[in-house]
């Protein structure tokens, strides 16, 4: 019933949903010694699904959106603190500012494509 644009919304949502936590929980520990920061992966995966689907169906296009696969990885780079913290608050500020904003982008795209239904159907 929908096209894609609502599915490859819905999942950039999902993303920048997980994104805001991982980075909400990064935060909570920047005290917390040995802690070692997370980041969400999740465009490259999305990107290599589309590059082997780019000149299939709309279907299977669908399949590799929705076989995309949201990934949670620990950052392994150093810490420059004694305690072996490697949390850059700075850093974690900035993208959960940035993740807020492009989720809230995100619904208003869903939110979007339903209203242009919502008015075909009318």
């Amino acid at each position: 019933m929908f096209n894609n644009s609502v599915l490859m919304s819905q999942k950039m949502a999902d993303y920048l949903w997980q994104k805001q936590q991982v980075t909400l929980n990064n935060i909570a520990n920047s005290s917390t010694p040995g802690y070692k920061a997370q980041y969400v992966s999740f465009q490259d995966e999305l990107k290599s699904k589309m590059d082997f689907y780019d000149q299939m169906s709309s279907s299977k296009i669908r399949d590799g959106i929705e076989d995309s696969a949201i990934s949670v990885h620990t950052k392994d780079d150093e810490s420059s603190r004694l305690d072996g913290n490697n949390v850059n608050m700075d850093v974690e500020q900035v993208e959960l500012a940035s993740a807020t904003i492009q989720y809230q982008m995100a619904i208003n795209d869903i939110n979007s494509e339903f209203n242009r239904l919502r008015s075909a159907i009318k």
